[in-house]
């Protein structure tokens, strides 16, 4: 078993399932509405505040009031322009699938439904033989998400970093903290999530709880929407033991009991489901401190304090020049490859060395 405070003193009759992670990342757009202060941005620079630069000279955040936090440290060597439906990405998805297995494609940004090809995006994953997921931040769903179902969407994370204008207002640039903005903002959420249970797209809320003063937003996700839109609380790495003593604060408002426990061999992180006395599901995310055994073992971020996600998987981009990268940190994006290096290469198969003696030792 691993080892995690949230696994601490459960119940041994409390099943647990392992499974594998086959799901790659790709970071179909870079633009966003939003200006989240804590947004890592899958890594990359801002490409709106960075397009005049050089390679060494990226800034973390710019004129736009958006922010990725690692970009100053990262060693970030491209900025990364939109994907599209095309035959190159057609064939860096069937390249990393017969490398790596995967079956799953997590689209990601960037907010993945400001981009103008998104349901074709989708038909293309599908056709190479992936389900498809997107995280959202809700502000563009109303447009695109019938037609992202039509084109065979199973999922949508809605990432919630608010649940009243000045929740949302508090955690975006101070020239953006306006409440009729964040309201407006909240409103287009609210639509996109009506609007993805409607047409039979699975829904779900991602919400980060950092400390106790957090735990009424939990409350008003359960209160305000149907339990068709599945709740899932992340612990926050930056805040530790306050962020989970707020959560075991959380289940213990809800009286929720532990269900199940589920691991994923070859990523960080690991969940846990509970049921409410409604009969509501209630997931809770983790990370544990997963590492790529030769890669991260001399890496400067390799300690307790400052690796933020661990080996948390393989991530896709494709640069301002039409090439494609794979990447395996976003704390680390100097360690990315075009994908025909990586998937003919040592890192690709310290993946799946990682992926085998991971699922080893949880099966154990």
């Amino acid at each position: 078993m691993i080892q995690h405070p949230a696994l601490t003193g459960i119940d041994p009759a409390v099943p647990v399932t392992v499974t594998t992670d086959r799901t790659l990342r790709v970071k179909v757009i870079d633009a966003c509405g939003m200006t989240c202060t804590f947004c890592h941005n899958e890594g990359t620079p801002v490409s709106a505040d960075n397009r005049p630069q050089q390679v060494g000279s990226f800034v973390p955040t710019g004129p736009s009031g958006r922010v990725s936090i690692y970009a100053a440290t990262n060693n970030a060597r491209f900025l990364s322009a939109p994907v599209l439906p095309d035959e190159a990405f057609r064939q860096a998805l069937a390249q990393l699938r017969e490398a790596l297995g995967f079956n799953e494609v997590h689209l990601t940004g960037g907010e993945p439904t400001l981009h103008p090809r998104l349901p074709q995006l989708i038909a293309t994953a599908k056709e190479s033989g992936y389900e498809v997921s997107v995280t959202s931040n809700g502000e563009n769903g109303k447009r695109v998400l019938t037609d992202c179902a039509r084109a065979g969407l199973g999922r949508v994370n809605f990432s919630i970093f608010g649940t009243t204008p000045e929740e949302l207002a508090q955690v975006q640039h101070a020239r953006y903290r306006k409440p009729g903005l964040a309201q407006r903002k909240i409103d287009a959420l609210d639509e996109s999530i009506h609007l993805a249970v409607n047409v039979g797209i699975g829904a779900r809320a991602n919400v980060v709880l950092p400390n106790r003063s957090h735990i009424p937003r939990v409350h008003h996700l359960l209160n305000k929407y149907t339990d068709r839109l599945s709740v899932r609380v992340l612990s926050s790495l930056a805040d530790g033991d306050e962020s989970l003593q707020a959560i075991d604060l959380l289940l213990d408002d809800l009286k929720a009991e532990l269900e199940e426990v589920r691991l994923i061999a070859g990523t960080s992180g690991f969940r846990m489901s509970y049921r409410l006395p409604s009969g509501r599901e209630l997931i809770v995310k983790h990370i544990r401190p997963l590492r790529l055994p030769d890669t991260c073992s001399n890496c400067r971020f390799n300690n307790p304090t400052d690796c933020e996600e661990g080996y948390y998987g393989v991530r896709l981009y494709r640069d301002t020049t039409g090439v494609f990268h794979v990447g395996v940190c976003i704390q680390r994006m100097d360690l990315c490859l075009p994908v025909e290096e990586f998937a003919a290469g040592e890192a690709c198969a310290e993946v799946a060395r990682l992926r085998e003696s991971d699922l080893r030792d949880l099966t154990a």
